[in-house]
């Protein structure tokens, strides 16, 4: 894993002679952001050497190079998810990619299921702390001491620095937000009524099936993490056994997308 690692970031760091300071990945939905990047290259997946490809709808599936804010940067226009059948080193190989071309930050999006009764479809919810309900941990197996050491500790998985930094921001452009603890489970499934339930008693506000095995390996590394949930459905509404199309999270992402592409930004413009 380390030699392909090595291998790909090389093949990246010859191609575009980028030096990365953060890293963004791009949700369902949330793509947008990129139109707002000075881009220098872009790669689709299928053209870098051991990239996975993305399958799913709404995920572009390109790596981005260019200037964000004056600052460089680099983005992933859709990313890898265990239930595409990847394995978490799969899933997670981009973080570890983006940690060996230089970047010390990393911003994170998704589109989620609202838990707590308080949301409405289209608030940001800022991640403050995660719960890891997919089947296995993406540093199970051998550890790799160059990438970080064998029981990282997870007692700030997502920066408080830059949490209090977005509170911040979001306040001044008078941008409605949350901050909440995201649950990543495996999909593809959506939940059912009573996981739903389930996963709001054990301290979830949003759930979704991503970002967690990401911000796992990036805390591995000493990555710094900043991660944004669009709330794109309720888990907690009367009608929910309705249920919930792809479309309809793709269309309340594609809404909430200019108020979590600001707030990147300017957090973006203080690294």
């Amino acid at each position: 894993m380390i030699e392909k690692i090595k291998a790909t970031a090389e093949y990246l760091k010859e191609k575009t002679g980028c030096n990365p300071k953060a890293g963004i990945i791009l949700g369902s939905g949330l793509g947008g952001l990129v139109e707002s990047i000075e881009v220098k290259h872009s790669f689709d997946y299928s053209d870098i050497p051991n990239f996975p490809v993305s399958t799913v709808e709404g995920h572009d599936g390109k790596l981005i190079f260019g200037t964000l804010e004056g600052r460089e940067i680099v983005a992933m226009q859709g990313r890898f998810h265990y239930y595409e059948g990847y394995t978490m080193q799969e899933v997670t190989f981009p973080v570890r990619v983006m940690k060996l071309l230089g970047i010390t930050h990393l911003f994170l999006s998704n589109a989620a299921g609202g838990l707590n009764p308080g949301f409405s479809v289209g608030d940001l919810m800022i991640i403050k702390d995660q719960i890891n309900m997919f089947p296995e941990n993406p540093l199970r197996g051998k550890n790799i001491e160059e990438l970080g050491t064998r029981f990282p500790e997870m007692g700030e998985p997502f920066s408080k620095k830059l949490i209090e930094k977005a509170k911040q921001v979001a306040t001044e452009n008078n941008i409605k937000f949350q901050t909440g603890v995201y649950v990543g489970s495996a999909g593809p499934t959506l939940e059912t009524p009573a996981e739903y339930r389930m996963f709001h008693i054990l301290g979830a506000d949003s759930t979704g099936m991503s970002t967690v095995p990401e911000v796992i390996v990036a805390r591995h590394m000493g990555i710094e993490c900043f991660g944004i949930s669009v709330i794109t459905n309720l888990a907690v509404s009367e009608d929910m056994d309705k249920g919930t199309t792809h479309d309809e999270v793709q269309n309340a992402a594609g809404e909430a997308q200019p108020k979590m592409t600001l707030i990147f930004k300017e957090l973006i413009k203080t690294l």
